[in-house]
């Protein structure tokens, strides 16, 4: 069964990617769609089988495919609780993904090629999840890589795609490179790849130290360290976090499969998965949760200030991806898994509800020229009014909530019962909660409520006649706007542009993953953090697990369980008053806090440095070689020197080639004269 789950998206990725100018678009995006929905319909009794305590964990052998010495490993897919985990969220995410797209890419000509690269991205992410050796895990990990840059600058015409492609790999290179020598280091010490084997060996090696750049340090740490940086990359944490707003550039299918539910995702996975690694470095799992923390506080803080739909979302996605490392760092293993779990299918619905808006408002992101869209969209409404509520952590101690209110709330518990910096990360988390639902709620104030600001807007009506101006560059989608948008005209002689819903491929999904927002959480909080619960379910899929720590996260005192709550009611309240009662309020606050708006809107100016820092030099660097090195040293002594002098000396021998035999003759005679001029000055 894991077989098929795992090998038929890159199957049906072979199939449409290669087969496309043979079977059509529309077999394509069957054979990869139903492809999907097959792995899906076989992950979830796995899970099932976990959650009800009858799942075994196992692991199944597809090849032998190493022996190099003492480096011996085989393609192996395993099967316990947290691969499960991982299985159901990834093909759940995926086939809906997969359905919407039918709807979102509808025009598109290039569909078999993104639907064959959704397939792949999926397969490797597969491939990542049920990894049993570092490898395998390295395989999957640099596959969703290749995918992603693929998905991202998938409309490969559009400038700002290509840009946030290439810096999207980049940027993950960096962390990439923090994972090998992770990895390399940690055959070094364990002399295995196999992940049980070294999880089995890493408390004996606690204590131990190991020569890195020269100095003697933990071995445990630097090892723990490496192989966090990778995680950083991939999750995009603070200091490699810039590649994620910009791959907002990509269709925004790609952007709840990749930057929400999945990719996003892997780094957290990782570390779970290395748990017992990082149990055993008391400093690799404070900067885990001091990255965490201040990873959460930074993008919440952009997000209050950006007007892009999509952007407000992703930086809600650094932000929540936040919440899960600082709960890994705290020791919540079990917490960060679940919010995880939770988060995928808020994040995805809410990704996919910003898709419809956008799909709604001829492909315009700008919040500034919404307002007033639920009575015209009022499935894609209510869909994201239930994503924000789970996102916000609506819900009642001891009663019930929507998803994220059991797993936000269970990490921030979790973080003050760890104590020490647990606290810290605790208050942190608080404001972060806070500004969560003040973004959250300012996103859907200005979309669904207050004036129309799209009837007479210049800036619609221009991207009415715009050719889908945010990157699909073809003419199909021109004739598909002009007929799926229409315009009245008003009595003032204004031309009015009237929003419609989306097509019902695009709101099934989003009917689905409701039912993920609203009932995730209730439905497997108890298995995810309930101390004897999670101990059985947790049991055999290798993550470090404390039951201690859980316990003293349920017995909290009263005003820390309630603390999330309060602060949601005033992010809401405030969002309220700023959007609905005194709209005013905003620009006025801008005015007041001038620089603070700016730095914050301009992201901590951390692209900027990093120009300054790398990009200026790199280039800087690149010219010189390419002025001094190549066309001044190479060229010059080589295809502009010596290469030239042996072109002219050709150019004269092919003239003295004349085919006369007295030319011959002529130079024969003067070799005799030189000859015998030689001669006579030598030998007389």
């Amino acid at each position: 069964m894991i077989q098929a789950i795992v090998f038929l998206p890159l199957l049906a990725a072979l199939v449409a990617g290669l087969g496309q100018r043979a079977i059509g678009p529309f077999a394509s995006k069957l054979v990869t769609t139903g492809a999907l929905f097959t792995s899906c319909a076989l992950s979830w009794p796995i899970f099932l089988s976990f959650v009800t305590g009858t799942g075994q964990a196992e692991v199944v052998t597809v090849l032998h495919w190493v022996s190099s010495g003492a480096l011996q490993f085989n393609w192996e897919l395993r099967v316990d609780t947290l691969t499960a985990v991982m299985l159901v969220v990834i093909t759940t995410v995926s086939a809906l993904v997969h359905l919407y797209s039918w709807g979102y890419m509808e025009e598109d000509p290039d569909q078999p090629r993104f639907f064959a690269y959704l397939s792949l991205f999926t397969f490797a992410m597969l491939m990542l999840v049920t990894a049993n050796n570092l490898v395998q895990m390295f395989f999957g990990w640099e596959g969703v890589g290749l995918a992603s840059y693929l998905l991202i600058g998938f409309w490969y015409k559009k400038p700002s795609a290509n840009a946030a492609a290439i810096k999207a790999f980049v940027v993950n290179r960096v962390g990439d490179l923090g994972f090998m020598l992770g990895i390399f280091g940690t055959f070094l010490v364990f002399g295995t790849v196999s992940i049980p084997e070294i999880l089995a060996a890493a408390p004996g090696m606690a204590g131990s130290t190991i020569t890195f750049l020269g100095m003697r340090l933990d071995t445990m740490t630097i090892l723990c360290l490496l192989l966090f940086i990778g995680a950083m990359g991939k999750s995009a944490q603070l200091g490699l976090h810039t590649w994620l707003p910009d791959a907002m550039e990509g269709p925004t299918p790609v952007s709840a499969l990749i930057h929400a539910a999945t990719m996003v995702t892997a780094g957290v996975f990782m570390v779970c998965r290395l748990s017992p690694m990082f149990e055993t470095s008391d400093v690799a799992q404070g900067v885990v949760m001091f990255v965490g923390a201040a990873t959460c506080f930074f993008a919440a803080t952009v997000a209050t200030t950006q007007w892009d739909i999509k952007r407000v979302i992703a930086y809600s996605t650094c932000s929540q991806l936040g919440y899960m490392f600082f709960a890994a760092g705290a020791g919540a293993y079990g917490a960060a898994m679940f919010h995880l779990f939770t988060h995928a299918f808020f994040k995805a619905l809410l990704f996919l509800g910003a898709g419809s808006v956008i799909h709604a408002m001829h492909h315009e992101q700008d919040m500034r020229y919404y307002g007033n869209l639920r009575k015209q969209i009022p499935i894609t409404f209510w869909a994201m009014m239930l994503g924000t509520l789970a996102i916000t952590g609506v819900g009642i101690a001891g009663v019930a909530g929507f998803a994220g209110f059991y797993s936000k709330d269970g990490i921030l518990e979790a973080a003050f019962a760890s104590g020490g910096g647990g606290v810290v990360a605790f208050w942190v988390g608080i404001f972060v909660a806070f500004l969560t639902s003040f973004y959250s709620w300012r996103l859907v104030f200005l979309t669904f409520y207050g004036k129309a600001r799209w009837e007479q807007s210049e800036h619609i009506q221009h991207a009415v006649h715009d050719d889908h101006g945010h990157g699909h560059y073809d003419n199909a989608h021109a004739a598909h706007d002009d007929h799926s948008h229409h315009h009245d005209a008003h009595s003032d002689g204004t031309a009015g542009y009237h929003p419609h819903e989306s097509p019902i491929t695009m709101l099934i999904p989003l009917v689905l993953l409701s039912i993920g927002a609203v009932f995730a959480g209730i439905a497997f909080h108890h298995q995810f953090i309930y101390p004897e619960e999670g101990m059985a379910f947790w049991k055999g899929s290798m993550l470090a697990f404390d039951e201690h720590l859980m316990h003293a996260a349920h017995e909290v005192p009263l005003w820390v369980k309630w603390t999330p709550f309060t602060v949601m009611a005033i992010g809401l309240f405030l969002a309220w008053n700023s959007y609905i009662r005194n709209t005013t309020l905003p620009a006025r606050f801008v005015a007041q806090f001038k620089l603070l708006h700016q730095f914050l809107y301009n992201k901590w100016y951390f692209d900027e440095l990093y120009n300054i820092l790398f990009i200026k030099p790199a280039f800087a660097i690149g010219r010189f070689f390419w002025k001094r090195g190549d066309e001044q040293t190479i060229d010059r002594f080589g295809p502009d020197g010596v290469a030239a002098l042996v072109q002219g000396g050709t150019r004269l021998a092919v003239r003295l080639q004349s085919g006369y035999v007295y030319g011959y003759a002529f130079v024969m005679l003067l070799g005799l004269v030189g000859l015998a001029s030689w001669a006579m000055v030598n030998f007389l």
